[in-house]
């Protein structure tokens, strides 16, 4: 009896912003660009979670009802940003070509835009935490668009055909923005990781 009473102060709607508000916080954090959306889109979620909080059934335990709604709340904002004029990309424009041979052999990585090999990057001993951090920056010096695309497949881990359906886009725009994305993150990343080394 005694654990079920803990149980529902748990509960308690008063009681999730400190049990709850941190985790939500950084769950937030790590997916979306920027500190402000993250606190908006928890205090969206528990406002969400506290008009709906008749429907919560006691399945699972409140943090993964919380986080439900918040991944939801996410998957919004990531559709609001990609639909936004204000962030639009022209995702045909560019070259891609810049980073491909034209030439004999065509195709081809040129020398000077190739990955760098493993064995070029920092030894085992990475500090996942700084490396994570850095990741984060490069993902927000992105443009949003594409980083939202990248965000969904790669952290929400979402399937490529539902992205191209919840954002109106084809498959080859798709795989176009991801080649960006990853372009991006590697020069990025090869600036602020792997020249620290």
């Amino acid at each position: 009896m005694a654990q079920s009473s803990k149980k529902a102060v748990d509960n308690e709607p008063q009681n999730w912003l400190d049990d709850h508000g941190d985790y939500l916080y950084n769950y937030a954090v790590s997916r979306v660009s920027s500190r402000e959306a993250a606190e908006d889109l928890v205090q969206e979620t528990l406002l969400a979670a506290l008009k709906n909080y008749s429907s919560f059934d006691g399945k699972s335990n409140i943090r993964t009802w919380l986080t439900g709604i918040l991944r939801h709340k996410i998957m919004d904002h990531y559709r609001q940003i990609y639909k936004s004029d204000k962030n639009k990309v022209d995702i045909e424009s560019g070259n891609i070509d810049d980073f491909f041979d034209q030439g004999v052999n065509k195709g081809r990585w040129r020398p000077e835009r190739a990955p760098k090999a493993w064995s070029e990057w920092p030894d085992k001993s990475i500090n996942q935490k700084e490396f994570m951090k850095i990741l984060g920056e490069c993902l927000n010096d992105l443009p949003e668009r594409i980083a939202t695309v990248f965000r969904m497949s790669q952290l929400e881990d979402m399937d490529t055909k539902i992205i191209c359906k919840d954002l109106k886009i084809s498959a080859t725009n798709y795989w176009v923005i991801m080649h960006r994305a990853r372009s991006g993150l590697r020069r990025c990343l090869e600036m602020l990781w792997l020249d620290k080394s």
